[in-house]
């Protein structure tokens, strides 16, 4: 249980920095800094782009780093300043004009995602490495995304509680540039400490992992293992499900307060109560995945929870336009919000647990067909599906935000009709198709509880025949 915790306390760096750019960077450089959606957005996807090729790299020199500290370690501990320092940094950008700032927002979130990457990609490949078993890794996953998402919503339920109020020159919290400069302070601090606590309480482990033998890695040998593991049918098909789930999670957190602020009109207070119900999520989520990956296997609970989080997620919105719900401001209407999100997020956080547990058990696949351990690589896909979250979601909701020529500086219930019911007609069809498509790429997927017995089998049995041979 300790190294569940301890293993699992260090995603709350990530959740806290995917909480923030999935559902405060847009409106905060849009509504309070000043930039276009647009503008935003196309800041997000420059840096996801050079973040894509960095991400590979990083999990490809750990998995051949070699120090008294093992593989994964030295990073994690390197990360951790740069991380907060830069993150706060984000949060308080200089007043300069609007095309500078858009250079700012592009230096200041590259280097974040940067020695994110140098933290979350070595910290994730030690699921592999602290256990083989086929649900056991579901179980020690499950912590990490309860971690990830407690450490996420206890933020974010701080910020809208005390922090983005409303004073005498800004009437609505959620566009107070106040509030988000203590929000970057708090966040920085948070990820600080979770980064160490979880690199130092995993340290103990070293000496257990497995050290490859040493060799020379040559850029060329580098770029030829990276499409070696593309090249494994279950990894890629389950990685590019998983970037079309991530894509249209993205866009679903970017636009939520949007739409909890000017579809539903629901205030700072209610938004925040919003986020404590969904401590319940990550709760459900927790105790699910397991026993669901014990009685459907992986791809089957997975492809099952995604389907009810759609259908759960978009009803309330096609129940409103079909003129269905009780009216904005009705006391009944939230508590309908409240426990369709507590349900739907649940799901999906269970869905995405499994989702990673299996990437997890690519790594003995990869291995049997190469016979390298390449657990930083393959989890550096995983870390990029992540990350895809926020980059891909604020593009998404910048472009539908501009399709519909959403107004900036807007006040809840001042935003024409029009706007807001085409916010709602936009959205939904592109998440259907998002989902859709991961669905049928997961199909690709083909490891199952079985197959992977019989990878460890024959693994074993190679190793044996090495001992033997070297005897």
């Amino acid at each position: 249980m300790s190294t569940k915790l301890f293993y699992g306390v260090g995603s709350v760096a990530f959740g806290v920095k995917d909480n923030g750019f999935s559902y405060l960077l847009l409106i905060f450089y849009n509504q309070v800094v000043g930039l276009s959606a647009l503008l935003v957005g196309a800041a997000i996807v420059v840096v996801m782009i050079v973040d894509s090729f960095l991400d590979p790299i990083i999990g490809e020199i750990s998995d051949n780093w070699r120090s008294r500290w093992g593989r994964r370690h030295p990073f994690m501990y390197a990360a951790a300043a740069p991380v907060a320092l830069s993150y706060l940094a984000l949060w308080n950008p200089p007043h300069w004009s609007p095309a500078h700032l858009f250079w700012y927002l592009i230096g200041a979130a590259l280097v974040i995602r940067t020695f994110i990457t140098f933290y979350e990609v070595p910290s994730s490949a030690l699921a592999a490495e602290l256990s083989q078993g086929y649900d056991e890794r579901t179980a020690l996953l499950s912590y990490r995304y309860f971690f990830a998402w407690i450490g996420g919503l206890v933020l974010y339920l701080i910020t809208f509680s005390f922090l983005l109020v409303p004073d005498a020159h800004h009437a609505v919290g959620q566009t107070n540039p106040v509030g988000y400069a203590r929000y970057g302070l708090l966040a920085a601090v948070i990820m600080f400490v979770s980064i160490l606590v979880s690199a130092a309480g995993t340290h103990r482990h070293i000496r257990t992992f497995r050290v490859p033998p040493r060799r020379t890695l040559t850029a060329g040998a580098m770029a030829r293992e990276m499409i070696q593991a593309w090249s494994n049918r279950s990894f890629l098909y389950l990685t590019l499900s998983g970037l079309a789930t991530s894509m249209a999670a993205g866009l679903a957190a970017a636009m939520n307060i949007y739409f909890n602020t000017f579809f539903w009109e629901f205030s700072s207070g209610q938004i925040a109560l919003l986020v404590a119900g969904v401590f319940a999520s990550a709760f459900l989520a927790l105790f699910a995945a397991a026993p669901l990956s014990r009685r459907f296997g992986k791809r089957g609970a997975a492809m099952g929870l995604i389907l009810l989080s759609v259908g759960i997620g978009i009803a309330p919105m096609l129940l409103r336009l079909a003129g269905l719900l009780p009216p904005n401001h009705s006391p009944v209407l939230f508590w309908i919000i409240f426990g369709q999100s507590i349900v739907y997020i649940a799901l999906g956080i269970a869905a995405s647990t499994l989702v990673s547990a299996m990437i997890a058990d690519v790594v003995e696949d990869g291995e049997l067909k190469t016979g390298r351990r390449s657990e930083g690589l393959f989890f550096s896909a995983s870390t990029l599906v992540a990350k895809a979250v926020s980059g891909i979601g604020i593009l998404g909701a910048a472009v539908i935000l501009a399709i519909i020529r959403f107004p900036s500086a807007a006040r809840p219930g001042h935003v024409p009709a029009a706007v807001i019911t085409h916010m709602a007609l936009v959205y939904v069809p592109i998440i259907l198709g998002l989902y859709a498509i991961a669905l049928v790429l997961m199909l690709g997927y083909k490891i199952t509880r079985a197959s992977h017995a019989e990878t460890l089998g024959l693994l074993a049995a190679r190793a044996e025949e090495v001992r033997l041979g070297g005897a």
